[in-house]
């Protein structure tokens, strides 16, 4: 199954590598498959100090911490998206969240299921229907 994870899964994975959220994206040989786009790793470097003091981490333990995790995901460049796929997912989140169209439109894109823990993105999305949701519950039943 294709998965894009968006920011705050992997924030939180980095922030305790032992929740249930880290040990689905590091489990071994995972029928998953895991997506995001560059904007993932930015944001991480945007907020890397922040993940740091808030983990308690020393600077090498934040590097390899984001290192393991990201080492799980594969990185698309949004330019490889078609544009009016682009287009069309920024229409669909004008009143729900713009700021998440490069991982909805790659949730389309590549045919997958989107895993956000943002609720307003996720209640949104079900009331417009054409997203399919990852739910990490159904992964351990």
């Amino acid at each position: 199954m294709r998965v894009v994870i968006d920011t705050n899964i992997v924030f939180s994975a980095i922030l305790n590598t032992n929740s249930l959220i880290a040990s689905i994206i590091l489990t071994p040989k995972s029928r998953l498959h895991f997506y995001s786009t560059d904007l993932l790793l930015i944001e991480i470097l945007k907020h890397k100090n922040k993940l740091k003091q808030i983990a308690g981490f020393t600077d090498s333990e934040i590097d390899k911490t984001i290192t393991i995790i990201t080492c799980k995901i594969r990185f698309i460049d949004a330019y490889l998206i078609p544009s009016s796929l682009f287009i069309s997912t920024q229409d669909l989140l004008r009143d729900i969240d713009p700021d998440d169209t490069e991982f909805v439109a790659l949730t389309s894109h590549i045919h997958g299921r989107l895993w956000s823990g943002d609720k307003v993105l996720q209640n949104g999305l079900q009331k417009k229907d054409g997203i399919n949701l990852f739910q990490q519950m159904s992964f351990i039943q």
